[in-house]
């Protein structure tokens, strides 16, 4: 199942003297790329990430980011959407 997982900074979140943290949360980051469960990401405009995700289901996906070193942490954390296929060109077919 696609995944779509939007990164959202916890209120009053420290940012400060993170960088051991942040080392470890792109190695991790790099982990789940490898293993084929994170297909993409990126950063928007304000800096939070956006994961584009497989997985067997939404379930597997929040397991897997709850275990992401700042979201462990508690700086950050994720809104998590199932991507559906889109079947309007199934108007076009059928009609």
């Amino acid at each position: 199942m696609k995944i779509l997982a939007i990164e959202k900074e916890v209120e009053n979140a420290d940012w400060k003297n993170l960088g051991d943290l942040l080392r470890e949360e792109a190695h991790h980051v790099f982990n789940l790329y490898q293993a084929n469960l994170l297909r993409e990401i990126y950063f928007t405009e304000n800096k939070n990430a956006v994961l584009v995700m497989e997985t067997a289901d939404k379930n597997s996906a929040e397991k897997l980011l709850n275990d992401l070193p700042l979201v462990k942490s508690g700086i950050i954390k994720f809104d998590v959407i199932e991507l559906k296929p889109y079947t309007g060109f199934e108007r076009l077919i059928i009609n």
